[in-house]
């Protein structure tokens, strides 16, 4: 009997032997996979939003649930994919990324749906329907929500400085994602139907200010007669090329640093565009998803669209967004300023966009079925309008009138 018990104590010994070597082997055993993948890093709006994403899922609140990895995959679709699908075979529960192509990446994402994994993506979207969209592109003003998409509210605005007529640039961004395209797309429905609007030179600044600045620079040498340019990211190097030839022309552009510095001190135009903060909001909704099911948030989130203009640009004497200031003066030329979203992701801060340093205080995510994105405005994310809806023109909900989008079928 003595021995039964000696050799049961022995064996029990040796088990938790094994698992405490299998414990310390492994420090991330019992905790579930969260990947962050980014189509390229280098320029300042990715690496805010990798930060902030990093620093929600790096929140005391998350930290001891998930393991959590970073993957840069570059500008090379076919290396997304794979990485993707390393993903999936790592059994991940969770990807948060920004795609380089609205449906290339379908299959795999449908794969890993299929054994389990949630898929948000930011910024641009993507079509598979069992991926979550967490988009500005199709938004609307924060104060007038009829005022919608970045793409046709900046190309009006541009119209609008220029008195109607003028020549202009166009400075896309990254060719073949949903965001330069629906970006390009509503602006240029806008400028074509304003007779006295001439786009005369398009190129892609690559969501880059070197870039940006080189590529204007071109342009300008071959028109320097332009009136007028409109923008997406990148804007700050616009604005430096037009400096050095010595051109003050109306620009629209995105949420540089530099670029609302100029505007607080009389340039012409607006700042509008892609907040880094999407990326914290979306691995927040993720984590959401993890927690709670798959029907927790709606599939398509719509993120407001900031505006700000000469007549609002207003430097930040601190490290927040308080008392209707927009821009931190101290800051780097480049830095990406809308790093805080008052509702989504209210616990934001400078430190975490500019480091990742985990969010601290970060409460449950609240109910965000505000921020659906309208049915008239899906096929420009999904390709295609819902059940009970069509292909048509859009009017009297949202502005400006008569842009395709979808209908109800009754109508």
């Amino acid at each position: 009997m003595t021995r039964r018990i000696t050799r049961c104590g022995a064996g029990m010994l040796a088990a938790l032997t094994a698992f405490a070597l299998v414990s310390c082997a492994d420090p991330d055993a019992g905790r579930d996979k969260v990947f962050l993948d980014l189509s390229y890093s280098g320029n300042n709006w990715q690496d805010e939003a990798a930060n902030l994403a990093l620093s929600v899922a790096n929140s005391p609140e998350y930290a001891g649930k998930y393991v959590v990895k970073k993957q840069i995959s570059g500008t090379d679709i076919a290396k997304q994919i794979s990485d993707l699908q390393s993903m999936i075979a790592a059994k991940a529960k969770l990807v948060v990324l920004y795609p380089l192509s609205p449906t290339a990446l379908s299959p795999t994402i449908r794969q890993g749906c299929e054994r389990g994994v949630t898929f948000v993506v930011y910024d641009s979207t993507v079509r598979e329907p069992c991926a979550y969209n967490v988009a500005f592109i199709t938004g609307a003003k924060t104060d007038d929500p009829r005022a919608a998409f970045f793409g046709a509210q900046t190309a009006e605005a541009l119209v609008k400085l220029l008195g109607g007529k003028g020549k202009i640039f166009m400075n896309r961004g990254v060719a073949g994602t949903s965001t330069d395209q629906v970006h390009y797309d509503t602006a240029k429905a806008v400028f074509d139907r304003s007779p006295g609007i001439t786009v005369v030179s398009e190129y892609y600044g690559k969501w880059d200010s070197a870039v940006s600045q080189q590529e204007t620079a071109k342009a300008l040498a071959a028109h320097p007669d332009v009136d007028g340019i409109w923008s997406q990211d990148g804007e700050v190097g616009v604005v430096k090329a037009l400096q050095a030839a010595g051109k003050r022309i109306p620009v629209t552009g995105e949420n540089g640093n530099y670029f609302r510095k100029m505007l607080s001190q009389g340039w012409p135009g607006v700042s509008s565009g892609s907040p880094p903060a999407q990326a914290g909001v979306a691995m927040r909704v993720g984590l959401r998803i993890l927690a709670e099911g798959p029907d927790s948030v709606p599939h398509d989130i719509e993120m407001p669209l900031p505006w700000v203009t000469t007549a609002t640009a207003k430097p930040c004497p601190g490290n927040e967004f308080v008392g209707g200031c927009n821009f931190f003066p101290n800051e780097s030329d480049t830095l990406v300023t809308e790093i805080f979203q008052r509702d989504l992701l209210p616990q934001s801060s400078l430190a975490a966009a500019k480091t990742g340093e985990p969010m601290q205080g970060l409460a449950p995510l609240g109910d965000v079925s505000a921020f659906a994105q309208p049915e008239w405005r899906r096929i420009y994310t999904r390709g295609r309008c819902g059940s009970g809806w069509k292909e048509g023109d859009v009017t009297g909900v949202q502005e400006p009138p008569g842009l395709p989008g979808c209908v109800q079928e009754s109508q």
